[in-house]
């Protein structure tokens, strides 16, 4: 068993498959993790009734309610749930709609068992406090353009004090942006710095994420994120940290 995943770290995997929700469960419980499996959305609604989950590992393709809907309802709930969806479609318009709705990873089958593990690590550095990098951690306030992020609370206000509701792919976006202001960085470093080591080459999640954030920043057109052609992107605007 592994050591560098605590017990208390607990995912749910949401799959109707009996064969293949037990091969997760067994792959992520030999790996240390705690596994709460279930065979559809109201099964995984009983088990976050219960106790906190950290991560949700989600078929589309679900009787009753699918993937897509449990996912865009988890983020409607402001519940900051981390979600890995993982399906047999691999058609790049699910895959960009998992996304557009929350998802922070998406995984087709059949699956390399080192890929999803090492996915779904990468996400827990990225969203459990005790795993976030020295940099996340201190300043804790950032300002920019008006906007303020706090990053402890992961909340984000616009220059009217409105809150913006940010998935933890667009915070770990945003946070990459602000803490290199003024730097043009490449689409290697955006995966690397917000998807891990773990991302394909030719991974387009962090482009679906950046049309994301533009649109939440009211950034149309591109004034504070912009386009370097054959750099990659840069965020423009000076940040205040305190």
């Amino acid at each position: 068993m592994s050591t560098t995943s605590p017990q208390t770290t607990l995912i749910a995997v949401v799959e109707d498959d009996p064969e293949i929700r037990s091969l997760i469960a067994d792959l992520l419980g030999r790996e240390g993790f705690e596994v709460a499996p279930c065979a559809s959305g109201a099964e995984l609604d009983r088990v976050m009734a219960r106790q906190r989950v950290d991560l949700v590992v989600l078929d589309l393709m679900l009787p009753g309610e699918d993937g897509l809907s449990i996912c865009r309802r988890l983020l409607s709930g402001g519940l900051d749930i981390p979600v890995v969806m993982v399906t047999a479609k691999g058609d790049d318009i699910d895959r960009i709609l998992g996304i557009e709705l929350g998802a922070d990873d998406y995984l087709p089958k059949p699956f390399n068992p080192r890929e999803l593990t090492a996915r779904v690590r990468a996400i827990l550095r990225r969203t459990r406090g005790s795993h976030r990098a020295p940099q996340r951690a201190a300043p804790e306030v950032y300002r920019f353009a008006g906007w303020t992020l706090d990053a402890g609370a992961r909340r984000l206000q616009d220059d009217q004090g409105r809150l913006v509701e940010l998935t933890g792919g667009e915070f770990d976006l945003l946070m990459v942006f602000l803490t290199h202001a003024q730097r043009v960085l490449n689409r290697d470093q955006l995966l690397d710095w917000t998807r891990g080591r773990s991302a394909a080459p030719y991974d387009r999640t962090v482009d679906v994420q950046l049309s994301r954030l533009r649109r939440k920043l009211s950034d149309q057109p591109a004034k504070l994120i912009k386009t370097v052609r054959g750099g990659g992107y840069i965020f423009a605007e000076a940040v205040d940290r305190s």
